[in-house]
């Protein structure tokens, strides 16, 4: 899969601009603040319908504009699909695939795959089990989207039952407890039977791509945290079982401490904790990896690879680890921003920007 082009109408800084994007590496450079992130950010979105700079969609309008408008044509084994968003600071956002409005965002996701890596990707090892669950999500929602309306149930019937443990009529809560509990086990389990799979699939693949970039220098090990494995059925029941088993424990604390939105990923360098033991150039490389490991499920599963959008991930590698990234990537539609194209002499078509405008293109 590739990108052929992206649209950009008074989003953030730019207000009307057209990257016109070749199969291999493409380079967005300029000095800071000038558009290159929102460039990839634009990208991103179209592929998933979320942005990991922003809260409220609204904040992607121009200032100086009452509404933003997106769009990128993209080629794959299935042929062209055009994907578009419209943004409005009066109306919620208006999304199109092929021209066609479309009312879910689930609906988006699986047009046009990527995978991207940029600084807040650190946050895979440094922090939360929250971003390593995010992690998985937004790569399973863009494989199958019945995992992402699987998740959306979830947590729906999550925030129910955890309203009942809050109720103060503890008879109450006892006796219908058992209802919620077999609607969110029976979600629980194809949540938790897809994550373990994706796991077991990418682990390999980063924790080889790691060994490659580091020159057989690190050893990365990526280990799954959730305490149920096995088939689906037998997912569901051992969860059951868990609720059941923590049911007057969640009731005095007020919410339910077992589940998928437990989970958590252990990544491991060296057979150290890399969020605990892990120099900030390991975790950096650790991430990187993972998003590696990322794109080596998409082409597992689709016969083809996504579109990689490496935002500022060049900075802080050597000039051997880059080297070792770079060949990695053949077949690999990669876009990549920088602050200087010259480090990419590599690069198949550079843009420079300023101001939000293409100022050159070679």
């Amino acid at each position: 899969m590739y990108i052929g082009t992206l649209n950009l109408t008074n989003y953030r800084n730019y207000v009307r601009e057209t990257f016109d994007f070749v199969q291999g590496i493409n380079v967005i450079s300029g000095n800071n603040a000038q558009g290159k992130t929102n460039a990839a950010e634009a990208l991103f979105y179209l592929c998933t319908g979320w942005s990991p700079r922003v809260t409220r969609d609204k904040q992607v309008v121009n200032e100086n504009a009452d509404g933003a408008h997106i769009e990128a044509a993209a080629f794959s084994a299935l042929g062209k699909v055009s994907v578009s968003v419209d943004f409005s600071l009066s109306e919620s956002k208006k999304i199109y695939v092929n021209g066609v409005p479309v009312q879910k965002t689930g609906e988006l996701l699986g047009n046009i795959n990527s995978v991207m890596f940029d600084p807040q990707q650190l946050k895979l090892v440094q922090e939360s089990p929250e971003d390593r669950r995010r992690f998985m999500d937004l790569a399973l929602s863009q494989t199958d989207r019945k995992y992402f309306y699987a998740l959306q149930k979830y947590r729906k019937i999550l925030q129910q039952r955890n309203v009942l443990l809050k109720n103060p009529d503890k008879e109450l809560a006892l006796s219908t407890l058992p209802v919620w509990d077999e609607q969110l086990s029976t979600v629980a389990a194809e949540i938790i039977f897809a994550r373990n799979a994706f796991l077991k699939e990418l682990k390999p693949i980063c924790e080889k791509a790691h060994a490659d970039i580091t020159g057989w220098q690190e050893k990365l090990e990526v280990l799954s945290e959730s305490k149920f494995d096995g088939e689906r059925e037998e997912i569901k029941t051992a969860i059951k079982e868990s609720y059941l088993a923590n049911m007057e424990k969640d009731i005095e604390l007020g919410y339910t401490t077992v589940g998928p939105h437990r989970d958590d990923i252990k990544i491991k360098i060296n057979g150290f904790d890399a969020r605990i033991y892990g120099s900030q150039g390991q975790q950096r490389t650790a991430a990187l990896s993972l998003k590696l490991g990322e794109l080596g499920v998409f082409k597992n599963r689709f016969g083809e690879y996504p579109v990689l959008i490496l935002d500022d991930a060049m900075s802080e590698l050597d000039k051997a680890r880059k080297e070792r990234l770079l060949s990695m990537l053949s077949g690999v539609q990669t876009i990549i921003t920088c602050t200087d194209a010259e480090i990419l002499p590599e690069a198949d078509r550079k843009f420079v920007v300023k101001d939000g405008k293409i100022i050159e293109k070679y």
